[in-house]
C-alpha cells in the first residue's frame, strides 16, 4: 500500500471516531415524537398497505411547466416530513427539489439540443437504486435496501453522521444535519419525527404512508404529472409509461439503475 492510500485511510479513520466522539448522544429523533421513521413505520405496514417488489417513480417533465406546479410538489414533502427550512444554504436539508436539465442530467446535456430544456427545472431526489452505492459504504447499516419492496430506507437510531453514504451517492440526494432543524421546521407535523443534529437524512419514497395505503405526498400534489408503481410488474402504470414514452434516468450509465424515470 503505498503511502497516499496509507493516509487516505488513517484520515477517514481520524474523521469516523470524531464524529462517533462529537456527536450528541440522544436519538436521531426528537423526544415525544409518536413513532420512529425506518423501524415501525415501514417495517409493520397495516393490512391496507400499498406493496411492490421494487416501487419506481415517473415523472413526466412535459407536464410541470410552471413554478407554482413545482413548488406545490416540493412543499407537499416538506409538509409531510418535517423538513426545516434553513436560510444557510450551506446547511439546507432536500428531499425532493427543483435544478437545471445540465445538473440533473450531465452526461445527457447536448450542446445543441431543445432550448427548452435548458430553462426548464426538474424535479431531482433519491433514486431508490436497484444497485445503490450508499449501501455499500454505510459502516453501520443505518443505510439499508428494503427487501420487500427496493425502497433505499434511512434508520436514523443508526445514524453515526459519517457521511460516507453521502460521498458515495452520485446524485447529491443526501442532507447532513450540521445545526438542530428543528427551529427551522415552519409547520410541523406530529405524525412524523423530528430529526436532530448529526444525522443524514434523504427521501423515503413515503415509506410511512406507503405503509397505510396511501401514495407518496409529491406523487397526490403533482395531480397527475408523477406515477408511482411496481417497476417489477409488467402490467403496472410505471411499466405503461416507460414502454410507451421516451423516458431518461440520472447518470444511468453508473450501474446504480436509478427507479426514477424522466419523460422528456
Amino acid at each position: 500500500m503505498n503511502s497516499s492510500r496509507r493516509l487516505f485511510f488513517k484520515l477517514a479513520g481520524i474523521s469516523a471516531l470524531g464524529t462517533l466522539f462529537t456527536r450528541p448522544t440522544l436519538n436521531a429523533f426528537a423526544a415525544g415524537t409518536k413513532s420512529p421513521v425506518s423501524s415501525s413505520i415501514s417495517m409493520h405496514p397495516s393490512s391496507t398497505a400499498l406493496k411492490a417488489k421494487q416501487w419506481a417513480m415517473v415523472i413526466d417533465t412535459r407536464q410541470i411547466t410552471t413554478r407554482k406546479q413545482l413548488d406545490e410538489i416540493v412543499n407537499a414533502c416538506i409538509k409531510e416530513h418535517n423538513i426545516p427550512q434553513i436560510p444557510d444554504k450551506k446547511h439546507k436539508i432536500k428531499w425532493i427539489w427543483g435544478t437545471g436539465y445540465g445538473y440533473a442530467f450531465p452526461d445527457q446535456h447536448a450542446k445543441y439540443g431543445k432550448e427548452e430544456l435548458e430553462h426548464k427545472k426538474f424535479l431531482v431526489l433519491c433514486n431508490h437504486c436497484e444497485n445503490p452505492a450508499c449501501v455499500r459504504v454505510c459502516p453501520t447499516k443505518a443505510t439499508f435496501k428494503d427487501s420487500r419492496n427496493g425502497i433505499t430506507m434511512m434508520d436514523m437510531h443508526r445514524c453515526i453522521g459519517c457521511r460516507f453514504c453521502m460521498a458515495a451517492c452520485p446524485y447529491g440526494s443526501r442532507s447532513f444535519n450540521f445545526v438542530d432543524p428543528r427551529p427551522y421546521i415552519k409547520e410541523k407535523n406530529p405524525q412524523y419525527p423530528t430529526r436532530m443534529k448529526g444525522v443524514v437524512e434523504k427521501c423515503n419514497y413515503c415509506s410511512e404512508r406507503l405503509a397505510v395505503g396511501k401514495l407518496p405526498s409529491c406523487v397526490e400534489a403533482s395531480q397527475g404529472t408523477i406515477a408511482f408503481g411496481d417497476l417489477f410488474d409488467p402490467k403496472s402504470n410505471v411499466r405503461e409509461l416507460i414502454r410507451t414514452n421516451y423516458t431518461i434516468r440520472r447518470k444511468q450509465h453508473l450501474g446504480t439503475e436509478p427507479t426514477v424515470y424522466y419523460i422528456v
